[in-house]
């Protein structure tokens, strides 16, 4: 390493913005130094606070004391928050290691220039290249800043509250304190009975209902798809358009009314069935019927989606192929099972996948439709058709067990995460990307 490089990088590590003002880049130095300055008073008050309160998360809970007469209150310290803001502290750090990182590759780079006989870029051409080849990273600087905060930031505090005893009624703050309590919550979740009988049912019925839900609406996208592609079908726009109906109509408004229709004392739908003198049918009282009316209503809004996007396939689908097929003498059956399906299958096995997870995670459908009922006497704070989602929101909203709704929402994750990833790899779609690559 040259004398200028190497003076340069030592000084940067020693101070932010030294390098610089060596390598007489001094509106730059300044501006870093100024940095360090101000970074290096705002986390010598409050890095160690907050590191204490991520260890600890507290030692005295907010308490009633009694003065004379009267009792007042003792503002103690609130886990939570003191999670929140230990999160927030260490982000920023994390941020301010960045920009230090940043700083002395800085004056390593200009110092190895310096070393070569190159003079070193001014502010303004500094300005001027950041702005102009650096306009795209300068634009995306915010938003990557929001995601952290706003995106990333929760999904840590979520992930730390599963290894918590944050929970309704002992572990509350600020009156109660929280405690680090390992994957104890995991234990409980699997193990303990009057838990772990509630995870595995919920967690049957969420991969029942996703696979379900996925076969239907993907096969009967298909089925009608191939229906309205069809030669000799007249007026397909037409057609198009009236099985686009129910995906066009807010799904908020599209679930209350089926909510309405599958009525059992008065939805249209028994009374109907009475006039053929059939009895009324517990669509949303009996577990089993409640979890049959579901997969039909989900077909009902889940269909058009796997239509359309299918119709897109099929269109693309070269014509030649199938006057070839036809010159050769092949059936009906066999251009759609040559020729129509692989195409329909390799384009669409990535949309099919993503669908699956979004079954998983169908919160609307089941929470809309039959808020998780009909209840299960046996299940802790869940009814017959809740998925794992719709149990995490009961969990977190209504009950206050927010670690154990945190250690379902890992568990969601990793499941989802594991399942896509590994059904994507086996496709032919990912294979057969990567062989071109």
């Amino acid at each position: 390493m040259q004398r200028h490089q190497k003076t340069a990088t030592i000084l940067s590590v020693l101070a932010m913005g030294l390098g610089q003002l060596y390598n007489r880049q001094f509106v730059k130095g300044i501006l870093l130094l100024c940095v360090e300055i101000m970074g290096g008073y705002y986390f010598v008050q409050r890095l160690p606070h907050a590191i204490w309160g991520l260890v600890t998360l507290g030692d005295t809970p907010t308490r009633l004391v009694k003065i004379g007469k009267r009792y007042k209150n003792v503002v103690g310290d609130h886990s939570v928050n003191l999670l929140i803001g230990g999160l927030v502290i260490l982000i920023l750090f994390s941020l301010f290691v960045v920009i230090y990182v940043m700083n002395v590759r800085d004056a390593n780079r200009t110092g190895k220039l310096r070393d070569q006989g190159v003079t070193p870029a001014s502010f303004k051409q500094t300005v001027n290249y950041v702005t102009d080849r650096r306009f795209p990273q300068l634009l995306l600087t915010l938003p990557a800043i929001s995601v952290l905060f706003l995106t990333i930031m929760p999904i840590m505090m979520a992930i730390l509250l599963a290894f918590t005893n944050y929970s309704a009624p002992e572990h509350i703050p600020p009156a109660k304190l929280v405690d680090w309590v390992g994957f104890q919550t995991f234990i409980d979740l699997l193990q303990l009975k009057t838990w772990s009988h509630t995870f595995y049912g919920v967690f049957i019925w969420t991969v029942i209902w996703a696979v379900i839900a996925t076969v239907t609406t993907y096969f009967g996208g298909l089925f009608v798809a191939l229906l309205i592609n069809q030669q000799g079908i007249r007026f397909k726009g037409m057609w198009r358009s009236i099985f686009i109906i129910p995906y066009a109509i807010p799904q908020l408004i599209s679930l209350l009314v089926m909510r309405n229709l599958f009525n059992g004392q008065f939805g249209p739908i028994n009374q109907y069935l009475g006039y053929f003198g059939i009895g009324k049918l517990p669509w949303l009282t009996d577990p089993f019927w409640a979890k049959v009316t579901v997969i039909l209503v989900n077909m009902w809004v889940g269909i058009p989606v796997s239509m359309v996007l299918i119709l897109g396939v099929l269109t693309a689908i070269p014509r030649d192929m199938y006057e070839a097929a036809e010159v050769d003498g092949a059936t009906a059956f066999q251009k759609l099972r040559v020729i129509t399906l692989p195409f329909v299958f390799f384009a669409t096995t990535p949309i099919l996948i993503t669908q699956f997870a979004g079954n998983i995670n169908n919160f609307n459908v089941i929470f809309l439709l039959t808020n998780g009922d009909p209840v299960k006497g046996d299940y802790q704070y869940a009814g017959s058709t809740d998925l794992l989602v719709t149990w995490l929101y009961k969990l977190t909203l209504n009950n206050n067990k927010y670690n154990f709704a945190s250690a379902i929402g890992i568990i969601i994750f990793v499941i989802v995460a594991s399942l896509s990833i590994w059904s994507y790899r086996r496709s032919r779609s990912f294979k057969e990307e990567d062989m071109i690559q």
